[in-house]
Parts: structure tokens; sequence; C-alpha cells
């Protein structure tokens, strides 16, 4: 969520992605699959023809309508998108994919209603380093995480092409700030229920999206990972 104080990091975290790939949405009929609170469709909306926003909470899907106007705001099913064949020119489905039981049909939902040509953008934690050595995924919200090969084989088996596959990571800031403990200090709050301590909320307000980088570099121990798939 935006402009809740405890959670800039992870909100900066996600927003990054949005700017950095919102050159593929240029002039573009946008397909935003799974938008939450919206902001993540207001921006793309800053550059793309139409975005059509699209999320399975009713009482989400009726926030966005009321807080960004400019949307196409629908309420659907991400295993059964409520669009016509190759209608959009964009699917954009950040930090979703993790939560769905059908990871395959959606990806041939999102096939089927891109364009040739069109392009497929996924963002989601890496599997490798969210849920290290665990048979099932930390965050009790996610179905199934995926490793760099994981999500590559998933795009290529759904019968896309791909483009980029990369990796976010903190910056140098990030990497020193609170003796690169940023994450596991939030964590440790969340769980004990203890006050925020100063130190660490102080940390976390300053962050911005210039404290992340996006790379294809060692993708196995990156943070989350970034995909751009094409239709043929």
């Amino acid at each position: 969520m935006p402009g809740i104080a405890e959670e800039n990091y992870w909100f900066r975290r996600h927003e990054v992605a949005y700017l950095d790939l919102l050159g593929h949405c240029e002039d573009a009929v946008v397909l935003e699959a799974g938008c939450g609170e919206g902001y993540g469709a207001q921006l793309i909306r800053q550059r793309a023809r139409r975005v059509v926003a699209l999320d399975y909470d009713e009482f989400t899907a009726a926030h966005v309508g009321r807080a960004y106007p400019e949307l196409d705001v629908l309420r659907g099913n991400l295993a059964s998108l409520p669009l016509r064949d190759a209608g959009v020119d964009v699917v954009a489905n950040l930090q979703v994919i993790e939560h769905l039981w059908d990871q395959e049909g959606f990806l041939a939902e999102c096939f089927r209603v891109l364009r040739p040509g069109g392009r497929l953008i996924v963002t989601t934690p890496n599997r490798l380093t969210f849920s290290p050595g665990l048979d099932k995924p930390l965050n009790p919200f996610h179905t199934r995480e995926l490793a760099p090969s994981e999500l590559d084989s998933l795009l290529v088996e759904a019968g896309f092409r791909v483009e980029l596959l990369a990796g976010l990571r903190h910056g140098p800031r990030l990497e020193a700030l609170l003796g690169g403990r940023i994450i596991e200090a939030q964590v440790e709050v969340a769980v004990s229920g203890a006050p925020w301590p100063d130190e660490l909320l102080e940390a976390v307000v300053s962050v911005t999206c210039a404290d992340f980088e996006i790379t294809t570099r060692d993708l196995d121990t990156s943070l989350d990972l970034v995909s751009v798939a094409v239709r043929p």
C-alpha cells in the first residue's frame, strides 16, 4: 500500500519494477491482471493508451474505481480473464503469480488475450531467497514460488519467447543500511508484534526506488524476478 510508513520498503520494492518496465507500455492497451490497490495501474496509465485494472476481490475493485477514475476497472478471475482473444498489447502481472493455484492456466489465458507480438510482464519473489530451503512458501498467502529457471520454463511451456529474465536486488545503500538486515529486522518486528524501533522505522521510511537495481547478473541470489515475455 502507498502512503504507509511501515510498508514503505515493500512499496518501493514493488514500485521500482513498475517504473523500470513502463517503456513496454508506451501507447499500449494494457491489462494489469491482479491490480491490487491500483497504484501500479495508475503509473502505467501515464504511458499507456488504456489500462484495464482487474482484480478478483470485490472491495479492492471498488476502491480502484473510486481512487483512480482514469482506469477501466473489472472484477474477474485470473483463471478465466474476461477479455476477448488478442485484445491487449501488454499484460502486467506484478507480484501476483505466486498467489495463484493454477499458474499454467493463467499463463494460457495471458497468451490468449495478448495480440501476436504482445508482451507479458511478470515479477515474483525469487523462491531461492524468499523461502530458502523450505518445501512450501514462507508467506502463507503464496501457493507456489518460483526460482529463475522455473519461471523461465513456465513461460516457454506456455508458448512465450522470454525476452528478459532479470533480478531485483538491493543497491549499495540498502546493502549497508542496518548492517544489511533491513528485511530481517522488519520480519522480526512483524513476528514479535513489538513496537517499531525508531531506527528501523527511520530506515524503512528513507527507502526510495533508487535504492534498488534490476540486473541480469547472478539471478539465483536476486530478491525478486523480473521477466518480459513475447507472444509470437
